[in-house]
């Protein structure tokens, strides 16, 4: 039987205020909280709470045969507590069908994965705490930053329990070969790779509403047969897109939403099997090994990381961030640590590119290049302030597990103390 894995990516980041040069030493707090409450009250009335609750109804009327993956950061969770706990309520709900699997993201949906292999890690290992806190999941496959990935993350993620890793389906990397297929990384011979079928996706994503496109109208039932009649040795046929493809790329006056109610009825009808990602990959052995020497996401028309790091701006910005990454993580001070996991948000890099300026609120890349790095410098100081550069990073170390003895030592004393006087 043929499978499908459909996956839906769910990323918010935090809005930065408009943050001047003489804000810096003067004002710790960058973000616009009222203008992010508002962008996630309308993306969740627009889009998110639409698709979740035709996924509900999918999934009851398919009886539980409709199964499917959801990729969501850590800062878009944070965030839904936040402001949009409904969000929650319902994501619960789902999870609670055992239809979805939560798949592992790393928590500020940045790219530590190329600056910084510890913070890559504690990402990782965040988020999945917290899938494992709200739905009682352990993440084993993984979606990292716009599907990055590149041969050295396979040992990474396998070192941390992740046995399956998703891309991009891009045509320079797979050549003659097709994406519905299991393939076996070229970074380790027991990771396997889920590759997105960039075609079938994008005609979801972009095209379904173009009436120029040449496939246009897309009906659920066309859309399943086509599906049906590829060649039967294919195994999944990998269908992953943003979930504001549901709402706000296609509106909900162009028939989306209904075509999603209608997909699984017209493709379980043709014996067409809906699975997780770990369900596609399981009892399946590669059919050949997938290599990538460079970075590959599914942005953009090159599938590299130009929209984020292809001009002077962003890398500037990234590697003033990650120069103070090892002080980061020796530090204890919560606020420092929140602004470090927000600060991380691809998002912010995106807003720097010269090629894409579409969703942004920022009149240019220069613009956003400014304020972000104001804030930065801000940021910057706070560290310099509390972890100076004039000590080295071992002494801070010993200093630091120093004041630590010290204060397990003073709470032991104290709870002797609170139970003599209890005592007396």
């Amino acid at each position: 039987m043929k499978n499908i894995s459909i996956c839906f990516e769910m990323h918010v980041p935090y809005r930065l205020k408009r943050y001047r040069f003489f804000d810096i030493g003067q004002d710790h707090y960058y973000y616009d909280d009222m203008a992010t409450e508002e962008y996630i009250e309308w993306l969740v009335r627009t889009s998110y709470m639409p698709l979740c609750n035709t996924l509900k109804e999918i999934v009851q009327f398919s009886k539980a045969r409709f199964h499917f993956g959801i990729a969501i950061s850590g800062i878009t969770l944070t965030l839904f507590e936040q402001f949009a706990p409904e969000m929650i309520d319902i994501l619960k709900e789902l999870s609670a069908s055992k239809a979805v699997e939560f798949v592992g993201v790393p928590f500020s949906y940045s790219l530590a994965s190329e600056r910084d292999e510890n913070e890559f890690e504690r990402q990782l290992k965040d988020h999945a705490t917290l899938i494992e806190e709200l739905f009682g999941q352990k993440p084993s496959v993984l979606w990292n930053t716009e599907l990055l990935y590149h041969d050295e993350l396979a040992p990474i993620a396998y070192k941390l329990g992740y046995k399956t890793i998703m891309t991009e389906g891009a045509k320079h990397i797979l050549s003659w070969q097709s994406p519905n297929y299991i393939y076996q990384s070229a970074g380790h011979n027991k990771v396997k790779m889920l590759v997105r079928n960039r075609e079938w996706s994008d005609e979801l994503s972009f095209h379904f509403s173009d009436r120029a496109w040449h496939n246009y109208p897309l009906d659920a039932e066309n859309y399943a047969q086509k599906l049906s009649e590829l060649p039967s040795e294919e195994e999944v046929m990998n269908i992953w897109c943003g979930a504001e493809t549901f709402g706000i790329l296609q509106q909900e006056s162009s028939g989306i939403f209904n075509f999603l109610r209608a997909l699984p009825y017209y493709a379980m009808e043709r014996e067409l099997c809906f699975v997780t990602p770990s369900e596609a990959v399981k009892g399946h052995t590669p059919s050949s090994v997938l290599s990538a020497l460079h970075p590959l996401t599914w942005a953009g028309e090159a599938k590299d990381l130009s929209l984020y790091l292809g001009n002077d701006l962003q890398q500037e910005a990234l590697n003033k961030l990650f120069a103070v990454a090892e002080r980061v993580h020796l530090c204890r001070d919560k606020q420092l640590q929140t602004d470090w996991k927000r600060l991380q948000d691809i998002t912010y890099l995106h807003f720097m590119n010269h090629i894409d300026q579409g969703a942004t609120q920022y009149e240019s890349a220069y613009d956003a290049f400014i304020n972000y790095m104001n804030i930065l410098a801000d940021f910057l100081q706070k560290v310099e302030e509390q972890y100076p550069t004039t000590i080295e990073n071992e002494e801070l170390n010993e200093l630091l597990k120093t004041i630590d003895n010290q204060e397990k030592e003073i709470a032991e004393l104290k709870a002797k103390l609170a139970k003599r006087a209890s005592k007396q």
